[in-house]
Protein backbone atom coordinates (compact mmCIF):
# COMPACT_ATOMS: atom_id res chain seq x y z
CA UNK A 1 0.00 0.00 0.00
CA UNK A 2 1.26 3.99 -0.98
CA UNK A 3 2.07 5.61 2.00
CA UNK A 4 1.82 9.54 2.14
CA UNK A 5 4.26 11.48 4.01
CA UNK A 6 2.55 14.23 5.87
CA UNK A 7 2.81 17.18 8.19
CA UNK A 8 0.02 19.11 10.16
CA UNK A 9 -2.17 20.78 7.43
CA UNK A 10 -0.63 19.27 4.34
CA UNK A 11 0.47 16.64 2.43
CA UNK A 12 3.89 15.98 0.77
CA UNK A 13 4.40 14.80 -2.47
CA UNK A 14 4.01 11.15 -2.97
CA UNK A 15 6.71 8.50 -3.02
CA UNK A 16 6.25 4.93 -4.80
CA UNK A 17 3.00 6.39 -6.19
CA UNK A 18 5.50 9.25 -7.85
CA UNK A 19 8.13 7.39 -9.01
CA UNK A 20 5.47 4.92 -10.96
CA UNK A 21 4.15 7.57 -12.41
CA UNK A 22 6.98 8.97 -13.55
CA UNK A 23 8.30 5.72 -15.01
CA UNK A 24 4.86 5.52 -17.04
CA UNK A 25 5.52 8.92 -18.19
CA UNK A 26 9.00 8.02 -19.61
CA UNK A 27 7.67 5.42 -21.24
CA UNK A 28 4.89 7.66 -22.92
CA UNK A 29 7.77 10.22 -23.58
CA UNK A 30 9.50 7.70 -25.63
CA UNK A 31 5.86 7.08 -27.30
CA UNK A 32 5.63 11.07 -28.72
CA UNK A 33 9.47 10.78 -29.30
CA UNK A 34 8.71 8.37 -32.05
CA UNK A 35 5.41 10.25 -33.19
CA UNK A 36 8.25 13.30 -33.76
CA UNK A 37 10.56 11.25 -35.32
CA UNK A 38 7.95 10.19 -38.03
CA UNK A 39 6.71 13.84 -38.35
CA UNK A 40 10.35 14.82 -39.22
CA UNK A 41 11.22 12.15 -41.08
CA UNK A 42 8.20 12.50 -43.81
CA UNK A 43 9.17 16.17 -43.91
CA UNK A 44 12.51 15.62 -44.86
CA UNK A 45 11.13 12.92 -47.75
CA UNK A 46 8.55 14.92 -48.96
CA UNK A 47 10.30 18.22 -49.39
CA UNK A 48 9.50 22.11 -48.27
CA UNK A 49 7.12 22.97 -51.39
CA UNK A 50 5.32 20.56 -50.75
CA UNK A 51 5.20 20.48 -47.24
CA UNK A 52 4.50 24.49 -47.17
CA UNK A 53 1.50 23.70 -49.27
CA UNK A 54 -0.06 21.72 -46.75
CA UNK A 55 1.32 23.01 -43.48
CA UNK A 56 -0.31 26.79 -45.05
CA UNK A 57 -4.10 24.86 -44.45
CA UNK A 58 -3.43 25.13 -40.96
CA UNK A 59 -5.29 27.99 -38.72
CA UNK A 60 -2.43 28.81 -36.48
CA UNK A 61 -4.28 31.77 -35.04
CA UNK A 62 -7.29 29.69 -33.08
CA UNK A 63 -4.55 26.47 -32.61
CA UNK A 64 -2.70 29.48 -30.50
CA UNK A 65 -6.27 30.54 -28.72
CA UNK A 66 -6.59 26.16 -27.80
CA UNK A 67 -3.01 25.83 -26.71
CA UNK A 68 -3.51 29.11 -24.33
CA UNK A 69 -6.65 27.54 -22.87
CA UNK A 70 -4.54 24.06 -22.31
CA UNK A 71 -1.30 25.63 -21.01
CA UNK A 72 -3.68 27.86 -18.41
CA UNK A 73 -5.44 24.30 -17.80
CA UNK A 74 -2.14 23.43 -16.10
CA UNK A 75 -2.20 26.39 -13.65
CA UNK A 76 -5.34 25.42 -12.74
CA UNK A 77 -4.81 22.39 -12.24
CA UNK A 78 -1.35 23.38 -9.49
CA UNK A 79 -3.97 25.24 -7.71
CA UNK A 80 -6.39 22.45 -7.59
CA UNK A 81 -3.23 20.43 -6.29
CA UNK A 82 -2.61 23.08 -3.78
CA UNK A 83 -5.79 22.73 -2.10
CA UNK A 84 -5.74 18.86 -1.62
CA UNK A 85 -1.92 19.59 -0.14
CA UNK A 86 -4.09 21.40 2.44
CA UNK A 87 -6.81 18.72 2.45
CA UNK A 88 -9.40 21.68 1.35
CA UNK A 89 -12.12 19.57 -0.90
CA UNK A 90 -14.30 22.16 -2.02
CA UNK A 91 -14.46 26.01 -1.73
CA UNK A 92 -14.87 27.56 1.82
CA UNK A 93 -16.58 31.13 -0.02
CA UNK A 94 -18.58 32.26 -2.40
CA UNK A 95 -18.10 30.88 -6.20
CA UNK A 96 -16.14 33.83 -7.76
CA UNK A 97 -13.58 33.96 -4.28
CA UNK A 98 -11.36 32.33 -6.12
CA UNK A 99 -8.70 32.73 -3.32
CA UNK A 100 -11.58 30.51 -1.16
CA UNK A 101 -11.83 27.34 -3.71
CA UNK A 102 -10.82 24.22 -2.90
CA UNK A 103 -9.32 21.38 -5.23
CA UNK A 104 -13.38 20.47 -6.27
CA UNK A 105 -13.73 23.71 -7.76
CA UNK A 106 -10.08 24.10 -9.56
CA UNK A 107 -10.19 20.81 -11.37
CA UNK A 108 -13.60 21.16 -12.46
CA UNK A 109 -12.37 24.00 -14.32
CA UNK A 110 -9.92 22.58 -15.24
CA UNK A 111 -11.48 19.80 -16.75
CA UNK A 112 -13.58 22.47 -18.87
CA UNK A 113 -10.71 24.00 -19.90
CA UNK A 114 -9.18 20.72 -21.35
CA UNK A 115 -12.94 19.60 -22.66
CA UNK A 116 -12.86 22.86 -24.74
CA UNK A 117 -9.30 22.17 -25.76
CA UNK A 118 -10.65 18.99 -27.28
CA UNK A 119 -13.65 20.61 -28.74
CA UNK A 120 -11.83 23.35 -30.87
CA UNK A 121 -9.44 20.51 -31.94
CA UNK A 122 -12.50 18.42 -33.43
CA UNK A 123 -13.59 21.81 -34.91
CA UNK A 124 -10.27 22.14 -36.60
CA UNK A 125 -10.22 18.60 -37.89
CA UNK A 126 -13.31 19.12 -39.62
CA UNK A 127 -12.50 22.35 -41.31
CA UNK A 128 -9.22 20.91 -42.75
CA UNK A 129 -11.23 17.70 -43.72
CA UNK A 130 -13.64 20.26 -45.26
CA UNK A 131 -10.64 21.72 -47.12
CA UNK A 132 -9.61 18.37 -48.27
CA UNK A 133 -7.15 17.98 -45.76
CA UNK A 134 -7.79 14.16 -44.58
CA UNK A 135 -5.88 11.27 -42.93
CA UNK A 136 -5.16 9.24 -46.21
CA UNK A 137 -5.32 12.35 -48.76
CA UNK A 138 -2.11 13.21 -48.33
CA UNK A 139 1.61 12.35 -46.36
CA UNK A 140 0.91 15.42 -44.22
CA UNK A 141 -2.40 14.65 -43.31
CA UNK A 142 -1.36 10.99 -42.37
CA UNK A 143 1.00 12.51 -39.86
CA UNK A 144 -0.67 14.99 -38.76
CA UNK A 145 -3.82 13.43 -37.62
CA UNK A 146 -1.65 10.88 -35.98
CA UNK A 147 -0.02 13.08 -34.05
CA UNK A 148 -2.20 14.95 -32.70
CA UNK A 149 -5.05 12.66 -32.44
CA UNK A 150 -2.40 10.36 -30.42
CA UNK A 151 -2.12 13.37 -28.19
CA UNK A 152 -5.97 14.09 -27.79
CA UNK A 153 -6.70 10.82 -26.79
CA UNK A 154 -4.04 11.54 -24.00
CA UNK A 155 -5.88 14.69 -22.81
CA UNK A 156 -8.81 13.02 -23.13
CA UNK A 157 -7.90 10.22 -21.05
CA UNK A 158 -7.11 13.13 -18.34
CA UNK A 159 -10.31 14.24 -18.58
CA UNK A 160 -11.50 10.98 -17.62
CA UNK A 161 -8.93 10.61 -14.69
CA UNK A 162 -10.41 14.31 -13.68
CA UNK A 163 -13.86 13.00 -13.47
CA UNK A 164 -12.58 9.82 -11.88
CA UNK A 165 -10.79 12.12 -9.03
CA UNK A 166 -13.96 14.26 -8.76
CA UNK A 167 -16.52 11.43 -8.69
CA UNK A 168 -14.04 9.74 -5.45
CA UNK A 169 -13.98 12.92 -3.86
CA UNK A 170 -17.42 13.31 -3.54
CA UNK A 171 -18.11 10.18 -2.76
CA UNK A 172 -15.40 10.20 0.41
CA UNK A 173 -16.48 11.06 3.23
CA UNK A 174 -13.20 12.72 4.62
CA UNK A 175 -10.90 13.97 2.46
CA UNK A 176 -7.55 12.91 3.57
CA UNK A 177 -4.11 11.86 2.21
CA UNK A 178 -5.57 8.76 -0.22
CA UNK A 179 -7.69 11.27 -2.30
CA UNK A 180 -4.59 14.05 -2.31
CA UNK A 181 -2.21 11.58 -3.52
CA UNK A 182 -4.62 10.60 -6.62
CA UNK A 183 -4.87 14.37 -7.07
CA UNK A 184 -1.16 15.31 -7.28
CA UNK A 185 -0.98 12.22 -9.46
CA UNK A 186 -3.12 12.99 -11.97
CA UNK A 187 -1.74 16.49 -11.73
CA UNK A 188 1.86 15.03 -13.10
CA UNK A 189 -0.24 13.44 -16.20
CA UNK A 190 -2.10 16.65 -17.44
CA UNK A 191 1.11 18.45 -17.09
CA UNK A 192 2.96 16.54 -19.19
CA UNK A 193 -0.03 16.39 -22.08
CA UNK A 194 0.44 19.93 -22.05
CA UNK A 195 4.18 20.38 -22.05
CA UNK A 196 4.08 17.19 -24.60
CA UNK A 197 1.47 19.96 -27.00
CA UNK A 198 3.71 22.77 -26.67
CA UNK A 199 6.36 20.89 -28.46
CA UNK A 200 3.79 19.87 -30.95
CA UNK A 201 2.38 22.76 -31.41
CA UNK A 202 5.75 24.74 -32.11
CA UNK A 203 6.87 21.64 -34.55
CA UNK A 204 3.54 21.62 -36.42
CA UNK A 205 2.26 25.03 -36.78
CA UNK A 206 5.15 27.32 -36.36
CA UNK A 207 8.28 25.26 -37.59
CA UNK A 208 6.64 25.15 -41.31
Amino acid sequence: MTTVAATPGKVTRPNLVAVGTIVWLASELMFFAALFAMYFTTRAVQGPKVWLASTGMLNVRFAAINTTVLVLSSVTCQFGVFAAERFQARRTGKLFQFAKWGMREWFALTFLMGAFFIGGQVYEYANLVHEGLSLSSRAYGSVFYITTGFHGLHVTGGLIAFLIVLLRVYKAKKFGHKQATTAIVVSYYWHFVDIVWIALFSAIYLIK
